[in-house]
């Protein structure tokens, strides 16, 4: 029995991942449980002490300093045991599987789909179950019962009952990974990942930079034919990837990131954190993408809110800044031109970035500025009454249009 008790404890300790010593305290901690119920409330401040040998797996009992023989204490004392002990060796399971995944969070795992609950997915892996909520499901991916299934590892918790590991397929750092397994340069880090932006199922915009000149970051990334890439793609369900090299100039940087339109013109404003970007008529759905989803990751992967224009639109606002400030003394034309320098380029930035660039960047006197700035204001103002106007006198119009139609359905229907 000794020999058997010593397997049986080796057995749970390499299944569960459970430390060996801890098991053994807790067989002891059982059996102190066991005989002291075995004596009743009478006997509850007794000195119990039971110690199991690690080698030869024998047990030694002893109540207040006398030895006892456990095996002469019955059934219920044993069932008290043997509860105790499942109860402990499960909060020591829950133990180990979260100090396992807990390290292993922002990682990928492989798994087994099982059952939806409530919308969640519970995926299936060694020695324990994942939730993948379906905010963390890519839109229209459907996983059935058996499936095998790729995630990251979003969260890790203990909670009271058990460890509830959150799983993703929607997260940027899951394209992140991927990349990772799929291009060895990024793993050795070769290939540096500066910029990710993500629309889980649609588009991913991933900036890539070389640290080796030898190395070509765009091209190592695509692979063979493709075939990095390629694969990523699979993974993901036909999710579309741009991969964008990476530039420390903002203005680089940003028409990279609008591939695949072409750029023409970009005026950057650092007081307002706003590219405005030019393009021309027939690159202008390219650069604005389905829905704004181009200029949209575009504007999250670069951290610059992106403004896009076509060269009429830009001409348009340049030329109304212009006749704005005309008539202001001490203004000229090299003025209007320092605006477009620091990427004001209308009415509505000059009124937004107010004063201080233009005293501070442009050494523009100060009443001089504040004639500016409320000249900008006026004009802004009266751009904003003139297209409320619009709007109501639109909606006035779609208005009679359907009353019209109306009056002539009733018409010839009292015709008839």
């Amino acid at each position: 029995m000794s020999q058997e008790l010593i397997r049986i404890v080796d057995n749970i300790a390499r299944d569960k991942n459970i430390d060996r010593e801890s098991i053994f305290q807790d067989l002891e901690a059982a059996m102190v449980s066991a005989i002291r119920k075995s004596y009743g409330k009478e006997e509850a401040d007794v000195d119990i002490v039971v110690t199991i040998d690690r080698g030869s797996g024998e047990i030694t009992a002893f109540k207040d300093e006398e030895k006892i023989d456990v095996r002469s204490l019955g059934r219920i004392p044993a069932q008290t045991a043997k509860q105790v002990m499942i109860q402990k060796i499960k909060a020591d399971e829950r133990d180990s599987i979260f100090a396992e995944y807990v390290q292993r969070k922002g990682e990928i795992i492989n798994g087994v789909a099982g059952r939806y609950e409530g919308g969640s997915l519970v995926v299936t892996f060694s020695r324990a179950e994942g939730i993948m909520p379906r905010t963390e499901q890519i839109t229209g991916e459907t996983h059935h019962p058996g499936e095998r299934i790729r995630c990251l590892i979003l969260d890790v918790r203990d909670t009271a009952s058990q460890v509830r590991i959150i799983l993703s397929r929607t997260h940027p750092d899951f394209i992140r990974r991927l990349f990772e397994l799929e291009v060895p340069e990024v793993a050795e880090s070769i290939i540096e990942i500066k910029g990710l932006a993500r629309e889980a199922g649609y588009r991913t915009k991933i900036a890539v930079h070389s640290n080796d000149d030898k190395v070509d970051a765009v091209g190592a990334c695509v692979g063979v034919r493709g075939s990095r890439i390629r694969n990523i793609v699979d993974e993901l369900g036909g999710e579309k990837i741009d991969i964008v090299r990476w530039s420390d100039s903002s203005q680089v940087l940003i028409a990279n990131a609008l591939k695949p339109a072409e750029v023409s013109e970009i005026a950057i404003c650092f007081e307002l954190g706003r590219a405005t970007v030019v393009v021309s008529e027939d690159q202008l759905s390219l650069a604005i993408g389905k829905h704004g989803q181009n200029v949209r990751l575009a504007a999250r992967l670069t951290g610059w809110d992106i403004d896009i224009l076509t060269p009429s639109e830009y001409n348009r606002e340049v030329e109304r800044l212009a006749t704005c400030l005309k008539d202001i003394e001490g203004i000229n034309d090299t003025f209007v031109d320092n605006l477009l320098a620091l990427g004001i380029i209308s009415v509505l930035d000059l009124e937004e970035v107010g004063l201080d660039p233009l005293v501070e960047e442009l050494g523009v006197d100060k009443a001089i500025a504040q004639t500016v700035v409320s000249a900008a204001s006026e004009e802004a103002k009266r751009l904003a009454a003139e297209k409320s106007r619009k709007q109501a006198e639109s909606i006035m119009a779609q208005e009679q249009r359907k009353n019209e139609g109306v009056e002539k359905t009733a018409s010839g229907e009292e015709h008839d």
